[in-house]
């Protein structure tokens, strides 16, 4: 179905406006940024990383319009496309986020080149954790598709799972940002390393418990392309 040219401007330019922003921004810097640019900071919030001005000026823009044509496309290409009409307000909430993140991170990038007195190692994680708060709260709405949530073989095959795993990865995923948004606030770094720790803990139980529903599932299905195992006997 064709969708009208005038809804496409007012579901879309909120993005346009960040992405012409985040060129404009470079142009306006372009040749005034004192080269090497920090483009890469540690989890000590230190710089470690410097670039010319592609890496610091146009990395960024590249790679935002990049994930916006790629989420733009992706519920035409979905072979579960005709769930994303169920979950339109999340994916746009999503998107949103994303976006804006990379505006946000762009402008911190820039500011610091320019030689404003911005501590981009402490705020960048701090929009991260913005952006986790914001995915958690609507990761619970997201219907079954092949492109966006948590995606294991057993959410993939089982509404249960889906339903119930994206629910929790929800409530992690607004733990964990509120977590380092705060511990990136204090300045001490090996919180922000133990914080690591415990989202890389909390990502294998999801998984395990993504399989955990899958299990108990009376409704689960077989993947396309196999077949149930040979009764015993």
């Amino acid at each position: 179905m064709n969708v009208p040219w005038a809804a496409i401007v007012r579901r879309e330019w909120p993005h346009w406006v960040i992405l012409a922003g985040l060129f404009a921004v470079s142009a306006f810097a372009w040749n005034r940024v004192t080269l090497p640019i920090p483009t890469h900071w540690n989890a000590q919030g230190e710089i470690d990383g410097y670039g010319g001005r592609f890496a610091g000026l146009l990395l960024v823009p590249l790679i935002a319009v990049g994930m916006y044509a790629l989420l733009a496309l992706v519920p035409r290409i979905d072979p579960a496309r005709a769930n994303y009409a169920s979950f339109t307000g999340p994916y746009s909430v999503i998107r949103g986020a994303l976006t804006a993140t990379m505006g946000a991170v762009h402008g911190l990038v820039v500011a610091t080149a320019l030689g404003y007195p911005i501590d981009a190692g402490r705020w960048i994680p701090v929009g991260v954790g913005v952006l986790l708060i914001v995915i958690g709260n609507v990761l619970g709405k997201v219907r079954p598709n092949f492109f966006v949530g948590v995606r294991t073989p057993w959410t993939l095959t089982s509404a249960r799972s889906w339903e119930k795993t994206h629910r929790a990865g929800g409530r992690l995923f607004v733990i964990g940002g509120i977590g380092l948004a705060l511990t990136s606030l204090a300045g001490q770094p090996w919180l922000v390393t133990a914080l690591g720790v415990c989202g890389g803990i909390a990502l294998v139980w999801l998984v395990y418990y993504s399989y955990a529903e899958w299990k108990v599932d009376p409704d689960r299905v077989s993947a396309v392309g196999t077949r149930p195992a040979p009764k015993d006997g």
